[in-house]
Parts: structure tokens; C-alpha cells; sequence
């Protein structure tokens, strides 16, 4: 005799796999006319009530979340740097170098792609892609089959190191934004993770290149209206695996980052770049910085949202990693075991998105 628990859970799998069986993610739900949100995107009552658990920017009359200008004396730069990366691990620059216009005309770049027409994006569909030897790939929730519930986006995701993505691999609606953003983005982490290291008190190139920052990958997300934005959520509650991550994001809103207990909205900044300190940077400084918990809301608005994500990880799959021996004493010992960053990838790619699971799995 079959339970309805079985027969429920054989339904979610036939959806689940009829929804990625037409290749064109939540963009193409949404252009099919629906106007309620599928089951297998419904997400369960704990993580909806958290949505009312937010609190703005400026909640009493304090920048929660700060805006680094990089143009700053050399001290006040690596000072609230530090501030931020040792408070929530979120933290916007703007000043950074890399061109507004091109900023801009990424966003706009990624957004024709994923709005192209559906027999050309179908094309570019493919959830095993990273198994391959392919420098990018298009799908919808990386972690469909295995979530509690899908989330409200579509990717397109790249691999951009440790070697440089092939530019036929590329969509060409997007390829040159996407190649010259590439060169811009490595040369600022570079920068970023100079100012980090000196603010944890080491010397600028302590955390550099390949062992640091030799794995890119990047995530450019699209997040379409949803028709009952308090039943979903765009990208479940969740820290980055890597090092650094840094973010563009567009006008629309609806990233939201974790302090106290309570959700901030993160309000974009034109030209900002959006930049979070990754689990692996939280385990090797020894709790110094943290790692910034954060989600983005389901889009209630008729534009869509875009981001584009550049993750910068160790380069060096099976380094072992764990406290820096200089942030070690008898007064603070290591608080993580070590660990090869395979090992943590491994984990990350083989469950859910779900808070601060991965410092948690390797504290000791």
C-alpha cells in the first residue's frame, strides 16, 4: 500500500522534473500566463515567516550595512573595511575602479540573455554543465532536486578561472560585457583582499593569488515578477562557501542580509559593487570576519531583478585549509579543524542552500 507521503513526494518529482524538462526556467512560467505559484516553489511555513523579520538600512538613523568609499585615506579604507567584515561580513564600495558604463551595460547584457527567445535559450540549457568541460551553463536552482523548495530565478552561470573562460562558451549577447567584467573583477579582488589581510594584521599579500582567489566562478541571476511573492523566495537564506564574493545588482531591490537575529534590506547604490566575506575566509581568520548570511525576497515588482555574483575560492582543490597559524594563541586557539576546500565544495554542492551550515559542520 502506497502512504500519501510517497504518492506526495512522487508528485513533487514528476513536477520537478516537467518543470526542468521545458529548459526555460522561472522566466518561461512566467511568460506561459500563470498567476499563482507552483507547488514545488512553495516554500515551508518556518522560512515565510521569516520574511516578516526585517528591519531598514537606516533603522534608527545608523547605515547598517556601509558604503566603503575606495578613494578613502589608506587607514580609514582598511579600518572600515575591517569594521564591516568583523561585524556582518557585508559591505558596499563604490570608487572601485571598475567603469560605471560598464557596470551598466552588464546588467543590461545579462538581462537580453535571459530574456532572449525561448528556442535560444533552450540551447544554452544545461544542469550538468559544470561536469563538463563547458565554461558556462543556463538552469533554474542549482540545488532543485534536492531542496525543500525551488526558489524564484534562473541562472546563468560561468566558470572563469583557474583558467580564463573561452569566449565561444560565452553567449554572444553578453560576451563582451561578460570578458572585459572578468579582467575589472580579478583585478579588484586582488585589491580587496590586500586591504582584508592588513586589516587582520597581516602583510597585504598574505592572501593572495591562486591558494586565495584562483577559483572563479560567477552567477548571473534573473529574478522574474512572481505573481504571490509571500509564498516563494527569490534565493533561500544562505552564506557563500569561497573566500570573497563580489556583487553587482541592479535598481530593483530585494537583497536582504542577517543581523541580530533580524533581516536587513540591502538598499542598492548605483555603481556599488555589493562585497561578502565567505565561510572559508570566516574558518581561516579564525572568526575574525564572519560570514554574512543573507537572501534575496521573491520580486513583487513587474521588472525583473538581475545580479551578477563573481565567487573568488582557493584555487588549489586539495590545500588544506583551517586557522592562520598567525591568528593562533594560547588566548584564542583554533576554534575549526582543517579541512582540504574539496571536502567543503563537496558539502555545499550536495545539499540544500541553508544559513551558516558550513561553519558550523567544520567548527570544532
Amino acid at each position: 500500500m502506497t502512504t500519501n507521503n510517497n504518492v506526495e513526494e512522487y508528485d513533487r518529482r514528476k513536477e520537478l522534473e516537467e518543470f526542468d524538462n521545458t529548459k526555460l526556467g522561472v522566466k518561461g512560467l512566467v511568460d506561459s500566463g500563470i498567476t499563482r505559484v507552483p507547488r514545488i516553489f512553495q516554500h515551508p511555513p518556518e522560512t515565510l515567516l521569516e520574511l516578516d523579520r526585517v528591519v531598514l538600512d537606516d533603522d534608527n538613523g545608523q547605515n547598517l550595512i556601509p558604503v566603503v568609499d575606495m578613494n578613502s585615506t589608506h587607514q580609514e579604507l582598511v579600518g572600515g573595511i575591517r569594521e564591516a567584515s568583523t561585524k556582518l561580513g557585508f559591505f558596499q564600495v563604490i570608487n572601485h575602479g571598475v567603469p560605471v558604463t560598464l557596470l551598466d551595460e552588464l546588467v543590461k547584457s545579462i538581462k537580453a540573455f535571459h530574456e532572449l527567445p525561448p528556442e535560444k535559450k533552450m540551447e544554452c540549457y544545461d544542469r550538468d554543465w559544470n561536469s563538463s568541460d563547458k565554461g558556462a551553463g543556463f538552469f533554474s536552482n542549482h540545488d532543485l532536486f534536492y531542496s525543500k523548495a525551488a526558489s524564484w530565478r534562473d541562472t546563468l552561470q560561468f566558470r572563469l578561472g583557474p583558467l580564463s573562460i573561452n569566449p565561444n562558451d560565452i553567449p554572444e549577447v553578453c560576451r563582451g560585457e561578460v570578458m572585459e567584467w572578468e579582467k575589472e573583477v580579478k583585478k579588484l579582488s586582488e585589491r580587496l583582499m590586500e586591504l582584508l589581510s592588513e586589516g587582520l594584521g597581516l602583510s597585504p599579500d598574505r592572501l593572495k593569488g591562486v591558494p586565495y582567489l584562483g577559483r572563479v566562478g560567477m552567477g548571473a541571476n534573473y529574478y522574474p515578477h512572481c505573481p504571490e511573492p509571500t509564498k516563494t523566495i527569490g534565493i533561500a537564506s544562505h552564506t557563500d562557501p569561497g573566500i570573497l564574493t563580489v556583487l553587482l545588482q541592479d535598481q530593483v531591490g530585494g537583497l536582504q542580509v542577517k543581523y541580530n537575529g533580524k533581516w536587513i534590506d540591502l538598499k542598492p547604490v548605483h555603481g556599488a559593487l555589493v562585497i561578502n566575506i565567505g565561510d572559508l575566509f570566516q574558518i581561516i581568520s579564525n572568526d575574525e570576519y564572519k560570514s554574512g548570511e543573507h537572501r534575496v525576497i521573491a520580486n513583487p515588482f513587474e521588472e525583473p531583478r538581475v545580479s551578477v555574483a563573481v565567487f573568488f575560492s582557493p584555487g588549489m582543490a586539495d590545500n588544506i585549509y583551517g586557522p592562520l597559524p598567525e591568528l593562533i594563541s594560547e588566548e584564542k586557539p583554533a576554534l575549526y579543524k582543517e579541512f582540504k576546500f574539496s571536502d567543503l565544495v563537496a558539502r555545499f554542492l550536495s545539499k540544500e542552500l541553508e544559513g551558516k551550515a558550513m561553519t558550523s559542520h567544520f567548527r570544532l
